[in-house]
């Protein structure tokens, strides 16, 4: 079942409580922490962060601003030679802190001018392939970003479509037939801001 709504800024949607993160009251009384089980195919965190120092913080502000700035350009916004800035943004690659240089493409101009968040719960048994989940979401045509999430719903779905119609389509193609899928619920997006910090 699938409903559509805009979203309201400031509101809050209530929340069912997460089983999966929950706590819960053992015989004594003391509050027990309930450990997610392997089974919901969760993979284990990345590495730990790495140790950044002020110039990588600058360096990561600046390229998160503008990932074309030259060499030269980012050295002088960093304070540092053109030959030090070359050497910090390469161990910042190898380091896996900086993941990849990507164009910021606007859905509108490519004929995909309504956004939505679409909110996905899934069925008890599918739970165990979430990963493998996620990944098949981030593949469907329009799909902009995935969230795994811990609470009421699983995913966070975010996607650009043509119109009303074709994110009816792809709500319908893609999810609401999908035996996997327990709900989804989307939301229209009427604004978007990039956020300044990376």
């Amino acid at each position: 079942m699938s409903t559509l709504r805009p979203a309201r800024p400031g509101a809050q949607q209530p929340r069912a409580k997460d089983v999966r993160s929950a706590d819960r009251r053992g015989q004594d009384g003391r509050t027990q922490e309930v450990r997610p089980d392997p089974s919901w195919g969760l993979e284990r965190r990345g590495p730990a962060p790495a140790r950044l120092d002020d110039v990588d913080q600058r360096l990561l502000a600046a390229l998160a601003d503008d990932a074309r700035l030259p060499n030269n350009a980012l050295a002088a916004r960093a304070g540092i030679a053109p030959s030090t800035c070359l050497t910090r943004v390469r161990q910042l690659r190898e380091r896996g802190v900086i993941r990849g240089f990507h164009a910021d493409v606007d859905p509108a101009r490519t004929g995909h001018p309504l956004q939505a968040m679409i909110a996905v719960q899934m069925r008890g048994a599918a739970r165990t392939r979430l990963s493998g989940y996620l990944q098949r979401l981030a593949e469907l045509p329009g799909v902009l970003n995935v969230f795994l999430l811990g609470g009421a719903h699983d995913f966070f779905v975010h996607v650009a479509a043509a119109d009303s119609d074709a994110l009816n389509e792809f709500v319908i193609e893609h999810l609401s037939t999908d035996p996997d899928v327990a709900l989804t619920e989307t939301n229209l997006i009427f604004q978007h801001a990039r956020a300044s910090w990376y």
